[in-house]
């Protein structure tokens, strides 16, 4: 499987890169956190590391450490808007469960 990123959240992190003046991607992640057990992570990175895995989806390149790939193989990266509230969010097959308040998930 992949990693991959829809058009709408490919435009709004080109945008970000180019306001930031610097950038190679975004990266992805889970940390351990939450009342479910696990919240992802989402960084713009300059450099990857040579353990990281590089996908690249509509121009934008995406990085993923190997600890973090096992949960997150075939998310799709979005960007919505709902009202007043915008963000990225992250559509994984993976998620056998999330909190009420939907910041963390368990695998």
């Amino acid at each position: 499987m992949a990693i991959s990123i829809t058009e709408k959240a490919a435009e709004r992190a080109q945008k970000y890169l180019k306001s930031r003046g610097k950038g190679i991607g975004l990266k992805l992640g889970v940390k351990t956190t939450g009342c479910s057990g696990m919240a992802y992570t989402l960084e713009f990175v300059d450099d990857a590391l040579p353990e990281d895995k590089i996908y690249e989806s509509h121009g934008i390149k995406i990085l993923v450490d190997p600890k973090s790939l096992i949960y997150i193989d075939g998310t799709e990266l979005d960007f919505t808007r709902e009202g007043l509230n915008e963000g990225f969010q992250f559509n994984n097959p993976n998620v056998k469960d999330s909190c009420g308040c939907g910041e963390s998930f368990t695998v």
